[in-house]
């Protein structure tokens, strides 16, 4: 039997977005092809068991290119694709940032987020199509998690912002911003841009936040209409209790550390030498390894609060810097000489030198077989040269 695709559509800066579900991976606890254009990008979220002996969220955001999304067929001996590209890796980490800190605090299940794209058309770029993929195969999933996001890239052309550009407005845009955000707020921003002003940065966030409610909104709906039940899921609870109880026995030390003239290695030497008599004043010299492993976890949190607190509070990082202060850069040139490249000689029939090695050199790239043969013809004409010479009789 063919399976049914449910379709939904939203807007994107004034373009089409359409979400198609029920025809890919659906035994996934959530699939989605998203369309703009001819660009198609597929997501699909699963929610697996608790990984034991971990004490962090274990998920998984993973992106695949595929060549023949392009129209083109990887040239190599296996005509399989290789490993992921450096943008690649970029896309996921990307994907990954606005879409973690939706997840219950102390989730320990298992959750893989798989991207693939599977068509491009040069002309809509497929990373803000990939979070906006993910967060809807997360939200028609059984997988806990307090979405939707919505991401889209704004760019700066001819002294105008415009939401969801295509490649050729980027190659001109004086801005690359892409932002990722809920309904409420935003969440992720990464951009790049030649000079510009601090006023134009918050009109471009503004109008990624206001461009990205109708994907949010048509998430919802999918979530209300197709979307699976969550599951049940057990959470590693917060010792609280403790954290508070380790916090109070500990605040005055490390408050008297991090008042002194900073140092780095002081400051780490000073910590560890704190945690440790904490550790020996609480639990003796042979403490139970859970209960060491407890309270020492409970000690970080606890040192982590307490340096917030100071920050937020006071405006005192460790380092003593105020909040608005940034570290001293300096920046130097002509530091080392520049690199110049040794003059070698090619093949002794050609007779004459060239500024490349032979293995660089643009026109005359030879493997390393060719290389041999030819090393050793030179030393063979050398070698008959020189007993020529030796045979002839002295004059």
């Amino acid at each position: 039997m063919k399976p049914e695709a449910i379709l939904y559509t939203a807007t994107l800066g004034g373009k089409e977005l359409s979400f198609e579900t029920g025809r890919l991976a659906r035994q996934a606890g959530g699939s989605i092809v998203v369309r703009q254009g001819d660009s198609m990008m597929f997501a699909a979220a699963t929610l697996g068991n608790v990984r034991e002996g971990v004490d962090f969220f274990p998920l998984t955001v993973d992106y695949e290119e595929r060549m023949y999304a392009g129209g083109r067929i990887p040239g190599s001996f296996f005509r399989r694709e290789g490993r992921p590209s450096t943008e690649a890796t970029l896309v996921a980490r990307l994907t990954d940032r606005p879409l973690r800190p939706l997840f219950p605090d102390g989730m320990r299940n298992e959750v893989q987020v798989i991207l693939m794209s599977l068509s491009a058309d040069n002309e809509n770029p497929l990373d803000m199509l990939a979070i906006n993929a993910a967060s809807a195969a997360l939200m028609i999933s059984d997988v806990p998690w307090a979405g939707p996001v919505g991401a889209v890239r704004i760019a700066y052309v001819d002294g105008e912002l415009i939401a969801n550009p295509t490649m050729q407005e980027m190659e001109i845009s004086e801005l690359d911003l892409r932002v990722a955000g809920s309904k409420e707020a935003i969440l992720m921003v990464e951009a790049g841009s030649n000079e510009i002003s601090e006023d134009l940065m918050a009109e471009a966030l503004q109008l990624a936040h206001e461009s990205i409610q109708d994907v949010i909104a048509v998430q919802e709906r999918m979530a209300r209409e197709i979307g699976k039940a969550k599951r049940e899921v057990s959470l590693a609870a917060s010792d609280t209790d403790l954290i508070a109880q380790v916090k109070s026995a500990v605040k005055a030390r490390v408050t008297a550390l991090l008042d002194q003239p900073y140092l780095k290695s002081n400051l780490y030497e000073g910590m560890d030498q704190i945690k440790a008599e904490y550790l020996l004043e609480t639990l003796g010299e042979e403490p139970d390894p859970a209960e060491l492993s407890r309270y020492g976890k409970a000690f970080d949190e606890a040192q982590r609060m307490i340096v917030r607190d100071r920050i937020l509070f006071e405006g005192k990082r460790p380092d003593n810097r105020k909040v608005y202060e940034v570290r001293d850069i300096s920046v130097e040139t002509d530091i080392s000489p520049p690199a110049r490249m040794a003059r070698v000689c090619l093949p002794v029939a050609k007779h004459r030198c060239s500024p490349w090695p032979l293995w660089a050199h643009p026109k005359k790239r030879r493997s390393w077989t060719t290389l041999t043969v030819w090393t050793a013809n030179a030393i063979c004409i050398i070698t008959i040269s020189h007993l020529t010479l030796l045979a002839k009789p002295n004059v």
